[in-house]
C-alpha cells in the first residue's frame, strides 16, 4: 500500500515532507517513506496532513458516560463536588456502552495507543480486546493516614485483575489533596515498580495554595467535609510530590513519571523535576483545564526547560470530546509560536516514550508499525483549522 499526502509528518524530521508518500506493508509496517516525484501520478493522494499514530496521554475512559452533565467554570473544588454527586448516575450497562463506543472512537480517529486511569475495572475487558494499546493506571485515593494499608490492598486486588486480563497496569497516586502523605508515598512506589507513574499535578491555583498556604477553597472543601489535609510546606504542591518521592527511593528516581496538567508549574518546580526524576514527562490537557477554571498550562517555560511534553484529553467529564486533533487546535490557537510539527511530536512521539512504544510507534519511520492518520480540512499555509478532523487510514 502507498499513500502520499500534500504534509507527509514522518517526526523523524523537524519539517514536514511536501508531496510524501509512505509504503506499508499489509500489515501497517512502514517499508518505505520519500518525495514523490509526481504527486498527480500517485494513486492514493491525501490534500492534508499525514502524520503517525496519537498518543492520548491522559484518559479516564471509564467516565465517559458523564459526557455532557457538568457545569464549566466551577474550579476544582467544584468539580470534585459534581464528580462526587455524578459518579454513580449511570448503570452498568450504560457505563461499558460508552466506554466501548469511545474507545472505538478514538481509534477510528488515529489514537493507537493511551494511558488511561482507571478507578475500577469497569474498563478492563474493553481494553483487554481492543486494538488500541493501554497501560492501565490504576488511581488510589485517601486523605486517612490509617486507611492507607486497606486503600493498597483494595488496589493491588484490582492490580490482579488487570493483570489477569493480560492488561499492562499498576497502582499510581491521584493528587496530593486527596491523599495522605503516607499514601502518596506507597502507591507511588508500588507504581514505579512497574516502571511508570503518572500523577495529577498542579491542576489549579487552589490545589498550589493548599499547600503553599493552608488556604483556599479546596483546603475549605476538604476540612468541610471532614479529611485530613496535607501539610503546609510553603513550596508548590509539585515540590511536596516530588521531595516525598525523593525521600522513598534514591534520587534521581528511575521510571517514567507523567506529570498531569501542570497548569501552574514556576521555574523552582519545573528545575526539581528534572533534578528528581530521571525521566520527568509532562501531559498537557488543554480543553480540560479551560473548561475546569479557564486556564492554561506555562507551555514556553515547558520548552525552554526541557521537559517532554505530552498530549491528553482528560475524561468527558471536564471536555466536550476526546479529540486529540481538538487539544491540538486549541495549543495552537493559545500558543502560535510553536511549529504543528513540535506539537505533532508531543502527540505522537513523546506519547509513544512516555509508554515505552517508540520503538514501535510515534514516527514513520520502516521498520516501525505507527498507524497512518489523516488530518484534512487545513488552512491555505497548512495550519490546523476549527473544521480540521482526522481518520485513521492505516
Amino acid at each position: 500500500m502507498r499513500i502520499c499526502a500534500k504534509y507527509l509528518y514522518t517526526l523523524a524530521s523537524d519539517a514536514p515532507v511536501r508531496d510524501g508518500y509512505v509504503e506499508l506493508a499489509p500489515d501497517g509496517t512502514v517499508t518505505g517513506v520519500g518525495q514523490s516525484r509526481d504527486p498527480s501520478s500517485e494513486p492514493v493522494y491525501y490534500d492534508g496532513a499525514v502524520v503517525p499514530g496519537f498518543v492520548n496521554s491522559h484518559c479516564h475512559v471509564e467516565l465517559s458516560y458523564m459526557k455532557g452533565l457538568f457545569r464549566r467554570g466551577t474550579g476544582m473544588a467544584g468539580f470534585i463536588d459534581q464528580i462526587n454527586a455524578l459518579r454513580d448516575t449511570a448503570g452498568k450497562q450504560e457505563k461499558l456502552f460508552q466506554i466501548g463506543t469511545w474507545m472505538d472512537r478514538m481509534w477510528d480517529r488515529g489514537v493507537v495507543a493511551m494511558a488511561d486511569i482507571s478507578n475500577c475495572d469497569d474498563s478492563f475487558r474493553i481494553k483487554a480486546s481492543h486494538p488500541m494499546y493501554t497501560r492501565t493506571f490504576l488511581e488510589v485515593f485517601g486523605t486517612e493516614p490509617e486507611d492507607c494499608p486497606a486503600v493498597m490492598d483494595s488496589v493491588n486486588a484490582l492490580w490482579e485483575k488487570a493483570r489477569a486480563l493480560g492488561l499492562d497496569a499498576a497502582p499510581t497516586p491521584h493528587a496530593c489533596y486527596t491523599m495522605s502523605p503516607e499514601l502518596l508515598e506507597a502507591a507511588s512506589v508500588a507504581g514505579l515498580s512497574s516502571g511508570y507513574l503518572s500523577y495529577h499535578s498542579e491542576e489549579s491555583q487552589e490545589e498550589d495554595l493548599m499547600v503553599r498556604s493552608g488556604c483556599g477553597p479546596m483546603w475549605e472543601n476538604r476540612r468541610r467535609s471532614g479529611m485530613s489535609t496535607p501539610p503546609v510546606t510553603g513550596t508548590s504542591s509539585l515540590e511536596y510530590f516530588l521531595d516525598i518521592l525523593g525521600k522513598a527511593l534514591p534520587v534521581p528516581v528511575d521510571g517514567n513519571v507523567l506529570l498531569v496538567h501542570e497548569v501552574c508549574l514556576d521555574r523552582s518546580g519545573a528545575a526539581a523535576a528534572r533534578r528528581v526524576l530521571s525521566h520527568p514527562f509532562v501531559a498537557v490537557c488543554p480543553r480540560s483545564n479551560i473548561f475546569i477554571h479557564n486556564a492554561l498550562p506555562p507551555i514556553s517555560l515547558m520548552r525552554e526547560i526541557g521537559l517532554t511534553i505530552t498530549v491528553g484529553t482528560d475524561s468527558l467529564s471536564s471536555n466536550d470530546d476526546l479529540d486529540m486533533v481538538g487539544e491540538l487546535f486549541c495549543l495552537q490557537e493559545n500558543f502560535p509560536e510553536v511549529p504543528l510539527s513540535e506539537m505533532f511530536r508531543w502527540a505522537c512521539l513523546n506519547g509513544a516514550s512516555f509508554l515505552g512504544k517508540a520503538s514501535v510507534l510515534g514516527t514513520i519511520e520502516p521498520g516501525k508499525r505507527p498507524g497512518i492518520v489523516f488530518i484534512d480540512h487545513l488552512s491555505p499555509d497548512g495550519k490546523l483549522t476549527v473544521s480540521s478532523v482526522s481518520k485513521r487510514i492505516a
